[in-house]
């Protein structure tokens, strides 16, 4: 597997260059954005490990640059900023997956396997399920021709759901996207926004594209229900 990692700080990019082929890696390292997107561009990668607070370019703006092109690569962003809001504006800028610094090294690996695993499938800027559009840069969902309002955090989650459409997803992937890596509140906190959503953008319709596998996790069905 080919890795490009894109990260400013040379003791950790070089650590992880290390650690990365240490695991069987083959590991490209970039030290700003502006390199680190002419790499992207010019080589195949398997996944790109992209840090936010780069010079030259940002993260978001390799992210939101690449997708652009319609470069489906999968990212994931690895930075030091762990608030909530920077990890949506992340996940919607077309990154796959969101890791905060200081993070596990063994999961970092996981994570870089599991998006390697769904491969480099299109994330374009709206989103669609069936009649279901979101639009995650203008924050807008409708069903039909009728617009939905929705919450921050609810608006969050659907945006997970439909970045997987057709996937199950399990409650802690959900936790992790959409609340918090290290979360250790209630999970039971899934099924009640879960429900919130249902009410909204389901049940007013007649529909039902959320479902519920039981033991499994949540899917949002691709014909939107």
């Amino acid at each position: 597997m080919r890795v490009l990692v894109v990260e400013d700080e040379k003791r950790l990019a070089w650590a992880l260059r290390a650690g990365l082929e240490a695991e069987g890696f083959a590991v490209d390292v970039a030290a700003d954005g502006t390199d680190g997107l002419w790499m992207a561009r010019e080589n195949d990668y398997d996944v790109i490990v992209l840090d936010l607070m780069l010079p030259g370019v940002n993260g978001y703006q390799v992210c939101a640059t690449l997708r652009a092109e319609r470069d489906w690569t999968p990212i994931v962003m690895l930075t030091a900023k762990d608030g909530e809001w920077d990890q949506v504006e992340g996940l919607d800028t077309g990154a796959d997956d969101y890791l905060t610094k200081p993070f596990s090294f063994p999961v970092l690996v996981a994570r870089l396997r599991a998006v390697a695993r769904r491969g480099a499938r299109e994330r374009p800027v709206q989103l669609s399920a069936g009649d279901l559009r979101i639009d995650p840069a203008a924050r807008r969902v409708w069903r039909g021709d009728t617009e939905i309002e929705l919450t921050a955090r609810e608006f969050s989650l659907l945006g997970f759901l439909a970045r997987n459409t057709g996937d199950v997803v399990s409650k802690r992937q959900i936790l992790e996207a959409v609340w918090d890596v290290d979360f250790d509140g209630d999970p039971n906190i899934v099924e009640v926004y879960v429900r919130h959503l249902r009410n909204k953008i389901d049940r007013p319709f007649g529909r039902e594209a959320i479902q519920t596998l039981r033991g499994a996790g949540y899917r949002l069905e691709g014909n939107g229900g």
